[in-house]
């Protein structure tokens, strides 16, 4: 895709199965996660510009894209943000980088803070993008949440309850990617891109995957994030963003506060007029807080 100008392909393969990531530039290697229901081609319009000054590796999460699916288990820990962790980890020791730095948004935004707590030596600098830690969204579920990020319980049903409605109607399911911004015709999210999420719904081992992985976040992923509070926290800089005219402001008053317990240094801020898709809304801001953040 031409979007990715001097950017390559490569699949790269892991011990659980092969990772599809689009590479480029050179400097200091940087890794960049994706969110929901999107794939690695978020990163569009911020990738060609840091790969000036970096390394770029933007990877498809395990499930999502052109990456692997992880197999199902019953506790839902092959998709747990620790396995998807270790898989990117893996992911990057063999293209020869065994520490980078570390920019997520949304579900990638879990894998990264995840990736950052059990694998301390390998990332050196993290980036969330508009994400408060799994456990705390859930101890704080209200009405708010609940129609706000209604999918969160929706998708964590017991299968086959949402794949099947998913599948029956893949169209219907995506007018809930729409109604948050992702509208073929806006110019911040190219019609090729929009196109490329919306297709793998077209793949019922996808919408397994995506609801595996929203199963993991209310059962195991909750309860590694339990598990750290008060024994470890992320050991490298953090930063957080949100997007100032995104749902989570509405939720939480102090969005860095809910970090503190894991990333007690963390800092951040709000990035005015973005919604919850910041690095879309705002890639120039996105550009200059990465590269600030990762220098």
């Amino acid at each position: 895709m031409s979007l990715f100008e001097g950017f390559a392909v490569e699949d790269i393969e892991t011990p659980r199965g092969v990772v599809r990531a689009r590479i480029g530039g050179s400097g200091p290697p940087v890794l960049l996660l994706h969110g929901f229901p999107e794939t690695h081609l978020m990163w569009h319009a911020v990738a060609p510009d840091l790969a000036e000054r970096f390394t770029v590796i933007a990877a498809d999460l395990p499930g999502y894209g052109d990456s692997f699916r992880p197999p199902v288990t019953e506790d839902h820990a092959g998709h747990s943000k620790r396995a998807l962790a270790a898989d990117l980890v893996a992911a990057m020791a063999a293209l020869g980088h065994d520490a980078f730095a570390l920019a997520g948004h949304d579900r990638g935004g879990r894998v990264a803070y995840r990736m950052a707590l059990d694998h301390p030596a390998v990332v050196t600098r993290l980036m969330v993008i508009d994400i408060v830690p799994t456990a705390e969204v859930w101890a704080r579920a209200d009405a708010t949440m609940a129609l706000g990020y209604w999918h969160w319980a929706f998708l964590a049903q017991p299968a086959p309850l949402p794949e099947r409605l998913i599948g029956a109607d893949p169209d219907a399911f995506w007018l809930s990617a729409e109604r948050i911004g992702l509208k073929p015709g806006d110019p911040r999210y190219p019609d090729e891109v929009v196109a490329a999420y919306r297709a793998q719904l077209g793949d019922p081992a996808f919408i397994t995957a995506m609801c595996e992985d929203y199963r993991a976040a209310a059962t195991v992923d909750r309860a590694h994030d339990e598990a750290d509070r008060g024994r470890r926290t992320i050991a490298c800089p953090v930063r957080s963003l949100w997007g100032g005219a995104g749902a989570l402001p509405r939720f939480y008053a102090d969005p860095l506060e809910l970090w503190r317990a894991l990333a007690p240094d963390v800092t951040g801020r709000a990035v005015e007029g973005a919604s919850h898709f910041v690095v879309e809304d705002a890639p120039a801001e996105v550009i200059a807080e990465i590269s600030d953040a990762f220098a």
